[in-house]
């Protein structure tokens, strides 16, 4: 169970601004309801320019409802322009604490009042109209990524999840999430420090899990593009053991393979202490390799 604040209990049980505006003056939907949170605020202003009225429609956790009842506490009766300067800790703080595990919940929120501003002066949302997806599972740009790990000095991608969801899903995205923190604080002493004092331990499912992942998604398609393959057989602890497959098997570059394309791989995305070996059968001396490429 999530610590939440009374803050937060509130603004979930009895949020105050849930519901539809016809006709709005500021209109955006963020997330991904498929595969996520999603919110949708819209904003009336007044004749003066400022918000006389808004609502927000979530699909989401209590996080996510709490947080989007809060911005818009936070900006009735602004200006479009004050409104602008509200950010995700505005929100959090706003709400007593967030648990960091949904922090994404104010991030969202934030993400969809500056998205309605872009369309209401019909400019482009930086964060999405500009920005490559990294996180195909929830929708998540390297721009919103680079915000978020600027503005909170985050340096692990569990971090970044937490803030944006990104990698919560299949994991796919990982490594594109680490190097956009690395391209951030640059490759000094202190980032490295800092990622492995605040690198959460894995487990030894998880590490099971991560090593099968990049196994499948990352390491075979390589080796099977120039004729080769691999079989996982098993795995204790950090001791990986595979076998060899096609052209790889009988490649006289084959150790190379093992270290510099699986086990440098799986030390650099899982774990630094894994160590790969090689348990696949062998030919008689007599029997001719495979002729082709070779991995």
């Amino acid at each position: 169970m999530w610590d939440y604040t009374e803050k937060v209990r509130e603004h979930f049980l009895h949020p105050k601004h849930a519901g539809e505006i016809e006709n709005p003056d500021l209109d955006a939907t963020v997330g991904n309801i498929t595969c996520g949170d999603a919110l949708r605020l819209m904003v009336k202003l007044d004749d003066a320019g400022r918000i006389a009225d808004a609502r927000f429609q979530t699909f989401g956790c209590a996080s996510a409802i709490a947080s989007s009842d809060a911005l818009i506490d936070l900006i009735m009766g602004k200006t479009v322009e004050e409104a602008e300067a509200i950010t995700n800790d505005d929100i959090a703080e706003y709400l007593d604490g967030l648990p960091e595990a949904k922090m994404h919940c104010s991030v969202m929120g934030m993400e969809a009042l500056q998205k309605a501003i872009a369309r209401y002066r019909h400019k482009p949302f930086t964060l999405e109209d500009e920005g490559k997806i990294v996180c195909r599972c929830f929708g998540v740009t390297d721009k919103l990524i680079e915000k978020i790990v600027r503005e909170h000095n985050l340096h692990t991608v569990d971090q970044v999840t937490h803030f944006t969801k990104a990698g919560g899903g299949c994991r796919g995205c990982h490594r594109e999430i680490m190097k956009i923190i690395e391209r951030m604080h640059g490759s000094s002493p202190e980032h490295a420090a800092k990622v492995r004092q605040r690198q959460e331990p894995m487990t030894n499912l998880e590490r099971i899990r991560r090593i099968q992942q990049i196994i499948e998604d990352d390491i075979r398609p390589m080796l099977q593009a120039d004729g080769g393959d691999l079989e996982l057989v098993d795995i204790d602890g950090r001791h990986v053991k595979v076998a060899l497959r096609g052209h790889c098997a009988w490649c006289r570059a084959k150790d190379f393979t093992l270290k510099g394309a699986v086990e440098d791989r799986l030390r650099e995305l899982v774990d630094p202490e894994i160590v790969v070996d090689d348990v696949g059968g062998r030919l008689p001396d007599d029997t001719p390799a495979p002729k082709g490429r070779h991995a």
